[in-house]
């Protein structure tokens, strides 16, 4: 089966990653595990571009060091959660390599703008953050949501640097150099 394309394969992006999200943050980690497992396996298969398996590693390690290092730093209280390589929540893990299955799809178009990419990220991520914690009753430390802004504001503005055409290509041939 071909990859699906255009507004359809946008709204099915946009609606999987809600998805994904609401089971990550509301269900734990056995239902995040699960739904966003199937999410990232039908990502694959029929939405993503050759070698985008790779953003979905890179993200699943950035979201470890990051958020496992602000984790360690106290800067979330998940109560006795079970926590991945006793760091983090497995669910709060997943939203990593969810989010990154974005990057070539619904976000597409964000990273042709690296300070409207990066606004976002400073709003959105931080965001995200608290409305999450509020659902799953985490605890943020004070000094988490700054931290968060401006990790995710450099973050966009690295993917706009790479991904928006300041660096060959454009989003859609980004991949293509990598093949499969």
């Amino acid at each position: 089966m071909s990859r699906a394309s255009g507004l359809a394969a946008t709204l099915i992006n946009l609606v999987a990653f809600q998805l994904g999200w609401f089971a990550c943050v509301l269900g734990g980690s056995l239902v995040g595990a699960g739904v966003v497992g199937a999410i990232l396996a039908l990502h694959l298969r029929f939405l993503a571009y050759p070698g985008e398996w790779r953003w979905l590693a890179g993200f699943a390690v950035l979201g470890l060091v990051i958020d496992g290092g602000l984790s360690l730093a106290g800067g979330f209280d998940v109560g006795d959660q079970p926590r991945l390589l006793g760091v983090l929540p497995l669910w709060l893990w997943l939203l990593w390599p969810l989010f990154a299955s974005l990057l070539q799809h619904s976000l597409a178009w964000l990273w042709r703008y690296p300070w409207l990419a990066m606004l976002g990220g400073a709003t959105s991520g931080p965001l995200s953050y608290f409305a999450g914690a509020r659902l799953a009753g985490v605890e943020l430390a004070p000094w988490l949501l700054p931290l968060e802004a401006l990790a995710w504001a450099l973050i966009c503005l690295a993917l706009s640097r790479y991904l928006g055409g300041h660096r060959g290509g454009g989003p859609r041939r980004a991949f293509a150099r990598y093949g499969q």
